[in-house]
């Protein structure tokens, strides 16, 4: 192609940049335009509780223009894929009754699948009443008049392990976590994020930090697909458990993997060259480019760029980091 045919095409794909971006951030999505009338009523527009989250998911759509035709083609295929509605569907199949010592509870077992995806992308958790309780403890600490008209179930006195209580209860949390989903604050919340993830991320964070990598790996691996989904909205929230996975894959010697998932973390980085994983991330990069033969100049000249725009502070390894998270 001579020169001034790539200049047009790459002229035409910037404009094509240009007017999709400004469709899929002021076009309402098809979820919300279709949302039952009952449900969009219980929600009261709040001005700021995700104004971060939406500043961070507008700057990633804006491509650099320092990007070749090639790089920027990529980089939208990927941003195409953030901007798709994700809609998550909600079961609970079955319950187990857990006995100990001084303690006997119920644990509900909850199936999170994607519409459209079959049994592929489904995750699976376990979370007992009093982990429900909490749950709309701390949702009605913060939105309480989108709060107004879910209904919880209450605990009885008595008969709270018969069969026909714990099936009355298995359709309540079933309806429960429905209705919450549907109301975009709530979903997008940290509290009700955690509430599906958090329990599982704690757990492997604890392993990463015994040096069991392959527990952690294994547990990081369950419940990043879901955390994923959840956090559409705000991709760079992701980063610290897509650093946990290079953690535990380059400890393991898995070098390929690790740099895989590394790079999965530093392109939601792009934008956000102040965070705090950025510099760490960077340099367990070049590490492992190095090792695997393949082109870290690109990588180190990244890393010289931002040491010449900001003052030397501190930075913890990427595995320093990593092991401070999650800890009580």
């Amino acid at each position: 192609m001579d020169q001034d045919s790539h200049c047009t095409a790459e002229k035409e794909l910037l404009e094509a940049v240009s007017r999709i971006t400004m469709f899929s951030t002021t076009s309402p999505s098809d979820e919300e335009q279709n949302q039952p009338k009952a449900e969009i009523s219980c929600q009261v527009r709040k001005e700021n509780p995700e104004k971060d989250d939406l500043q961070d998911f507008n700057a990633s759509l804006s491509p650099n223009s320092s990007m070749t035709t090639k790089e920027l083609q990529e980089y939208w295929r990927n941003e195409k894929r953030q901007c798709r509605q994700v809609k998550l569907l909600f079961e609970i199949p079955s319950t187990r009754i857990v006995e100990h010592h001084l303690s006997k509870y119920v644990m509900y077992k909850i199936i999170i699948l994607q519409t459209g995806s079959f049994d592929s992308n489904k995750s699976v958790i376990e979370r007992r009443y009093s982990d429900f309780e909490k749950l709309h403890r701390n949702l009605l600490e913060e939105f309480s008049e989108e709060m107004e008209d879910v209904t919880f179930p209450k605990k009885t006195l008595t008969g709270n392990f018969t069969e026909e209580i714990i099936n009355e209860r298995k359709l309540a949390f079933k309806d429960y976590l429905r209705l919450l989903y549907s109301m975009k604050y709530i979903r997008r919340s940290k509290k009700f994020i955690d509430f599906l993830t958090r329990p599982e991320l704690q757990e492997a964070y604890g392993c990463l930090r015994g040096g069991q990598y392959t527990k952690a790996l294994e547990i990081l691996l369950e419940v990043i697909g879901l955390q994923e989904r959840l956090t559409r909205g705000n991709p760079i929230s992701i980063v610290p458990t897509l650093c946990a996975v290079v953690v535990c894959h380059k400890d393991l010697e898995n070098l390929a993997s690790a740099f895989e998932y590394g790079e999965k973390a530093l392109s939601r980085l792009h934008m956000h060259t102040s965070h705090r994983y950025y510099i760490p991330l960077l340099e367990t990069m070049i590490t492992l480019a190095y090792e695997l033969g393949k082109d870290f100049l690109s990588l180190q000249e990244k890393l010289e760029e931002w040491k010449t725009k900001k003052d030397p502070i501190r930075v913890f390894t990427l595995k320093e980091l990593a092991v401070r998270e999650y800890v009580q």
